[in-house]
């Protein structure tokens, strides 16, 4: 079993030769936690507000093979905040043993009328590594130690 180190390597495979042009994928500041991700199309995609999710090639695939990473596909902060562009299952998880092009799946939240442009280039997406803990699950009738809070959930610990 292969363990995480602060700086493994991943290979990316280039499956859209425009981004070249575009941008390699990379982190755009020295402590920025993700990659930016590019919209990888032949031409500008409008995203009417609810109507369903739209599936964009990122233009690469990558290859962790690892199984204590994963990826997290996020939008980026002013195509979320400001635009209203959202993932259409919230975040995309990429398993470690998944090596085909990543997508993104970007679906409007605005209300009716205000649609979202998207370019061919564009970067609306981010990608972030991370640790994954794979415990091993234990089946019990009763807990071994027991807490305050119990199984009260939902707001229990609001005042």
């Amino acid at each position: 079993m292969s363990s995480l180190s602060l700086s493994p390597h991943i290979e990316i495979k280039i499956t859209d030769l425009r981004l070249k042009k575009w941008g390699l994928p990379n982190y755009q500041s020295s402590m920025a936690a993700a990659i930016d991700l590019y919209a990888c199309i032949n031409e500008k995609l409008i995203l009417k507000a609810g109507k369903p999710a739209e599936l964009i090639s990122s233009g690469i695939a990558i290859h962790m093979n690892n199984p204590h990473m994963m990826a997290i596909i996020a939008p980026r902060s002013g195509y979320g905040h400001k635009r209203g562009l959202v993932l259409g299952n919230s975040i995309g998880i990429i398993d470690a043993d998944y090596s085909g092009t990543v997508y993104i799946s970007a679906w409007n939240r605005n209300v009716l009328g205000n649609d979202i442009c998207i370019d061919p280039g564009d970067r609306i997406a981010q990608m972030i590594f991370l640790p994954i803990i794979r415990p091993i699950l234990n089946i019990v009738r009763h807990f071994s130690e027991i807490n305050d809070r119990r199984e009260n959930g939902f707001g229990s610990t609001d005042f």
